[in-house]
């Protein structure tokens, strides 16, 4: 069984839709292909057929090495997923693109010879909340906007 869900890029742009079956297999990718793709430690993904994944508009595809490309938007920067240029039905997607993203809880690491352990485990850092940072709330105000909800 699996369930339709939505997504897309931060712009609003590019959006899909993909029938998430309950047991998609949800990851941390480290490699450094993806931190540099990303520009970050890890990448959260989630692995899906590509027969299950509408573009309701098309992204633009990045060839980010001999064997694989990335689709993102060409207007925000959103990276959107990774997909092997040959040889499988699957790709994967950046769960972040997802309109609700809590649907996914991580299964597994990939890339762990380049995984960097000390942003895994960052329970006990102090935490402030977006909304109670009175100085970014300001910002959104003053640009004539409402601060992005939650």
């Amino acid at each position: 069984m699996s369930d339709r869900h939505t997504g897309g890029c931060a712009c609003g742009r590019i959006r899909f839709e993909a029938d998430v079956p309950e047991a998609a297999h949800a990851y941390l990718c480290h490699c450094r292909m993806c931190q540099r793709a990303s520009g970050n430690v890890s990448l959260a993904m989630v692995g899906l057929p590509q027969a299950s994944i509408r573009w309701i508009s098309e992204p633009e595809w990045y060839e980010s090495s001999p064997i694989a490309a990335r689709p993102f938007c060409a207007n925000c920067g959103t990276s959107l997923g990774f997909r092997y240029k040959d040889g499988t039905d699957k790709m994967d997607l950046t769960v972040a693109a997802f309109d609700d993203p809590s649907i996914f809880t991580p299964q597994s690491h990939f890339g762990a010879e380049s995984m960097h352990r000390a942003w895994l485990n960052t329970e006990g850092l102090p935490e402030m909340r977006s909304d109670d940072y009175a100085s970014l709330q300001d910002r959104w105000r003053k640009a004539g906007a409402e601060p992005p909800a939650s």
